[in-house]
């Protein structure tokens, strides 16, 4: 039997197999969105394939009753960590009016959700990596011991949001992790011609904080990485930029043809090193989880998605007059 490497990381079995669950879920969701999007039922899709581990990993070493995250676009698996149900991911795929994202009034992927301290983003990418930072930054002057968490893609990296975001925050040793999600693209443009560096994380020097690439696809790596990050910014240390390298096993998103840009053979190899099937097989091969129970909760995640898909198809939109509500000050009479 393998070497069980969560134990070293404090994780137990019912944790690893929370997380391989958590993972599959924001999985069949996406899967079922495309299905959904395909057949004329929702307008749109960003896909998180390929992604869960390092979203997932991260989020299970954050303090889900205090910390804040900011999410960009592909990140279910961090929602679904912080409490976001599948039920309310679903309503937002069909812009009905209990979508908490936004009541149906953004597109899906634009996260929010105050009960659970999930930040909500915009189109613009990297819009909220300085706001992570002002988040930081207003815990740190009302002395309250929490950290913000941030990701975006390695585009993300490029724009000068992460730049300003970043060096505000290792100037002021704010309790901020930066973690990139790196899926080789930027909607079509390759890493290649993205960074004249190496790595996203040898920017990190230039800011005054430690930089670290980890395997996207292991989420034992990425728990390690951000939960030492977490634990720097709790003892005052400052901010952290972990970037977790991945593959986009989808196009860029449902409006996307990523054939006329990426050799179908690059995807098929990618899909090899797949995450949710390479954890799923050490979870196999360190006795955690056997083909029974990998049913049990296959199923238990696929009646949730069909729960999911049928309540939101079913309620309603909300109203037209609704549409100028939270736009304009609305007067007392």
């Amino acid at each position: 039997m393998a070497e069980k490497r969560h134990t070293a990381l404090g994780l137990n079995d019912e944790n690893v197999l929370e997380m391989y669950e958590t993972m599959l879920l924001a999985r069949r969701i996406d899967e079922r969105m495309w299905l959904l999007n395909r057949a004329g039922k929702i307008p749109f899709v960003i896909s998180c394939q390929g992604q869960e581990a390092a979203q997932v990993g991260a989020s299970f070493a954050l303090d889900r009753e205090k910390d804040y995250v900011l999410p960009y676009y592909r990140d279910m698996g961090v929602v679904l960590t912080f409490g976001m149900t599948p039920k309310e991911l679903m309503l937002s795929g069909f812009a009905k009016a209990e979508d908490p994202n936004s009541g149906g009034r953004q597109m899906p992927g634009h996260f929010g959700q105050k009960k659970n301290r999930i930040v909500t983003g915009s189109s613009p990418v990297t819009t909220q990596v300085p706001h992570a930072v002002g988040v930081a930054l207003a815990g740190k002057m009302e002395g309250k011991d929490f950290v913000s968490f941030v990701t975006f893609g390695e585009g993300s990296s490029n724009q000068g949001d992460f730049h300003e975001g970043a060096n505000f925050a290792g100037v002021h040793k704010l309790p901020v992790i930066f973690m990139c999600e790196n899926n080789k693209y930027a909607i079509s443009v390759p890493i290649e011609k993205q960074l004249a560096c190496e790595k996203v994380s040898d920017r990190a020097i230039g800011y005054g904080m430690p930089g670290i690439t980890v395997d996207g696809n292991d989420p034992l790596e990425v728990y390690q990485a951000v939960k030492e990050a977490a634990e720097r910014g709790r003892r005052g240390e400052g901010p952290t930029l972990i970037e977790t390298v991945s593959y986009r096993l989808t196009p860029h998103s449902s409006d996307d043809d990523d054939r006329s840009y990426r050799a179908p053979d690059e995807v098929a190899k990618a899909k090899t090193q797949d995450p949710i099937i390479t954890f799923g097989a050490y979870l196999k091969e360190t006795g955690v989880m056997n083909d029974e129970l990998e049913k049990e909760i296959n199923d238990r995640v696929m009646k949730l998605v069909n729960e999911a898909t049928d309540y939101a198809e079913n309620a309603p939109y909300a109203a037209p007059e609704d549409a100028m509500k939270y736009v304009y000050a609305e007067g007392n009479e």
